[in-house]
C-alpha cells in the first residue's frame, strides 16, 4: 500500500533570489563544467550542496559534505530557503520539445511517500546499483538531513483519476522557470485537504517503479535503517519518508530515451574479428559507416519494429545486428524471458561479455565504457578516435520497465533515460 503525505517543502525564497539561476539538474548529470557554470550563476545555486568542489585541504572535519551542511544552515538562517507554512503536495508540471519534435507536457506531482523496503512489495526498481555512489549520499543525508533532490516514481492510472484530482486546482505559482536544456517547469502547492485526501486515497492501491533515483532511494532506506537502529522512533518519525515525484506511466509526454554504449581503449581491438564472432549471435549487415546520428535513430526505430535491433559503428564500417540465432538464447539460458527480450541484455551479454571480453565487473566500473544519450556524440567519439566502437539502441518502453521492475528483476545499469529530468532545487524535504 503506497503511503503519502503532504509536506512543508523548503523552497528557495523569489524575493531573495532568481530561481533560474540557482536551480540544477540531478547531480549525477552534472559535468564539471556544468559544475562551473553553476558555481559562476549564484553564491546560493544548489550545486555547492549537492555537488560540492573538492578542495585540496579537505579532511575527515572539513570536506563536501561539511560545507554543504554549512551553507543549508547559513541559507536558511538568512531565509534564502523558506518552509511553507502549510503541508502541500505539489503539482508538477515540465513543458519540452520531444524527439519527435513534438511540443509535450509531462505532468506529475511531489509529495511524502513511506520507505518501503523492496520485498513489501510497494516500491519496485528497474536496475542495478552501485555501492559508491550509495555512500556518497549517505554522507550527505548525515550531514545535511535534508532531502534536496526528488526520486521520479512512475504509478498506473490507465484512467487518469489522479490527473482529474490535480486538475480541481488551479492557480497561478511563481515557481515558474526554464532550464538550460528548454525545459519549462511549474510547481504549484495544493494544501486543500480535500484534493489531497483524494490523491493519497487514489494513489493507496498503486504500485510505485523507481524511474531515476535508485541510489537515492536506497541511500534513503539505508538512513532510515540507521536511525531506527539510534532512535527507535515511530513509523511516522521523518527519517521514514522520503520526497518523492509520482508520474503515471500511462502518460502520453513519459518519453525515455536510449543510453548507447560507447567502447573504447580495447587491446588489439579488430574490426574482422568484432564482425565475425557477431555473426556467431546476429545476423549482421554491413551498411554505409557515414551515416549520421538522425539516419542511425531512424534505421534503429525502423529495425526495431521486427525485434532486436543494435548499430555497431566503428570509425570506417557499421553494422546492423538482428534476428537473435540460437546462440543468443543457450548466453541467455536461465534468464526469465523478460530479460532475454532486452536488447541491452543482449548487447551485454552477446556483445560487450561475449565478443569484447568485457567482464561484469569493468562494465561496472565504466574500465572500458562510457554512456551517452545522443547518438550523434557517440558517432564523433568513434570518428574522431577517441572510442573503437559505438553501440546505439532504441530505447526499452515503459511496458518492458513495469514487467521487470513487478517480476523483481533489474536491468543493466543505465538501461533507461527519462526525459526531461526533474530539476534540483524546486522542493526540499527538510529531516528537522
Amino acid at each position: 500500500m503506497a503511503d503519502l503525505r503532504p509536506f512543508r517543502a523548503l523552497r528557495y525564497n523569489p524575493e531573495r533570489v532568481d530561481l533560474k539561476q540557482v536551480v540544477t539538474q540531478p547531480y549525477d548529470k552534472i559535468t564539471l563544467a556544468m559544475q562551473e557554470g553553476y558555481y559562476d550563476a549564484s553564491p546560493y545555486n544548489l550545486v555547492r550542496i549537492i555537488l560540492g568542489r573538492k578542495e585540496s585541504e579537505d579532511n575527515t572535519a572539513r570536506n563536501v559534505y561539511t560545507r554543504a551542511a554549512d551553507f543549508s544552515a547559513d541559507w536558511r538562517r538568512q531565509g534564502i530557503l523558506k518552509q511553507d507554512a502549510e503541508p502541500s503536495i505539489y503539482a508538477y508540471s515540465q513543458s519540452f520539445v520531444a524527439p519527435s519534435g513534438e511540443t509535450q507536457e509531462r505532468r506529475g506531482f511531489i509529495a511524502l511517500g513511506r520507505i518501503e523496503d523492496y520485498s513489501e512489495g510497494v516500491v519496485f526498481r528497474h536496475e542495478q546499483t552501485l555501492s559508491k555512489p550509495k555512500a556518497d549520499r549517505l554522507e550527505l543525508l548525515r550531514a545535511t538531513r535534508i532531502h534536496y533532490e526528488q526520486l521520479f516514481l512512475l504509478y498506473e492510472d490507465p484512467d487518469f483519476e489522479v490527473e482529474r484530482s490535480l486538475d480541481r486546482v488551479k492557480a497561478y505559482s511563481p515557481f515558474r522557470v526554464t532550464d538550460e536544456y528548454g525545459v519549462g517547469h511549474n510547481v504549484l502547492p495544493i494544501s486543500d485537504a480535500a484534493v489531497v485526501a483524494s490523491i493519497q486515497q487514489k494513489m493507496r492501491d498503486k504500485n510505485l517503479v523507481i524511474a531515476d533515483g535508485h541510489h537515492r532511494y536506497e541511500t534513503a532506506l539505508n538512513f532510515r535503517n540507521e536511525c531506527r537502529a539510534k532512535s527507535g522512533a515511530g513509523t511516522d518519525a521523518p527519517h521514514e519518508f522520503v520526497m518523492m515525484t509520482f508520474v503515471n506511466m500511462n502518460d502520453p509526454a513519459l518519453v525515455i530515451l536510449p543510453t548507447h554504449r560507447v567502447v573504447h581503449s580495447l587491446s588489439g581491438f579488430s574490426v574482422d574479428e568484432f564482425h565475425n564472432a557477431s555473426r556467431n549471435y546476429f545476423a549482421v549487415e554491413e551498411i554505409d559507416p557515414e551515416l549520421d546520428g538522425a539516419r542511425a535513430t531512424t534505421l534503429l526505430r525502423e529495425r526495431g519494429r521486427a525485434g532486436t535491433a543494435l548499430l555497431a559503428v566503428m570509425a570506417n564500417r557499421a553494422f546492423v545486428l538482428h534476428s537473435p540465432k540460437e546462440a543468443v538464447a543457450r548466453i541467455l539460458d536461465g534468464l526469465s524471458p523478460r530479460q532475454r527480450s532486452l536488447d541491452v541484455v543482449q548487447l551485454h551479454k552477446c556483445l560487450l561479455e561475449g565478443v569484447l571480453k568485457l567482464s561484469e565487473e569493468s562494465i561496472r566500473n565504466q574500465q572500458n565504457l562510457s554512456y551517452l544519450r545522443d547518438a550523434s556524440e557517440a558517432l564523433d567519439q568513434v570518428r574522431k578516435g577517441k572510442a573503437q566502437i559505438a553501440f546505439l539502441m532504441n530505447p526499452c518502453p515503459v511496458g518492458q520497465v513495469r514487467d521487470v521492475a513487478f517480476a523483481g528483476e533489474v536491468m543493466p545499469q543505465k538501461s533507461t533515460d527519462f526525459y526531461p529530468k526533474l530539476l534540483s532545487g524546486l522542493t526540499a524535504y527538510a529531516l528537522d
